[in-house]
């Protein structure tokens, strides 16, 4: 039997850990934190539309806290990108709009908690300007 070779599959032997770690940190250096609250943003609104039945063949999936606590994730995310995205904001609003009217139909209340839970803390106040945190410091 003749071995056949995959278009688009690499020959030979795998990476080496070195060589995957080095592949990981090239990736590291690309990436910007506002890249990571952008995808953190659209994972929470895709899983909160699950959460609440707004995709087809979800229905038995809704559940109001999960979708409370996306709706407050992006409330609390947006803000630190949304000038950076500019006229591209207006699409994650209109999803987290979406989102909270799904909220209200499956019968949270208030700002995005589940009814009877506090909300979530506020997230902690970023340091001063003039002092740079470093780890354990």
């Amino acid at each position: 039997m003749s071995e056949q070779s995959n278009p688009g599959v690499p020959q030979g032997p795998p990476p080496t850990e070195e060589e995957l770690r080095a592949a990981y940190e090239a990736e590291l250096k690309q990436l910007r934190v506002e890249d990571v609250v952008v995808q953190t943003i659209v994972s929470l609104l895709n899983l909160g539309g699950r959460k609440g039945g707004l995709t087809p063949g979800t229905e038995d999936e809704r559940d109001v806290q999960q979708v409370g606590m996306a709706i407050e994730g992006v409330r609390r995310l947006l803000p630190f990108v949304e000038e950076l995205l500019g006229p591209d904001a207006k699409q994650l609003r209109d999803a987290l709009s979406q989102l909270q009217l799904a909220y209200v139909r499956l019968g949270g209340t208030g700002s995005g908690a589940a009814a009877g839970e506090p909300a979530p803390p506020a997230p902690p106040a970023a340091p001063p300007p003039s002092r740079i945190w470093t780890p354990g410091s």
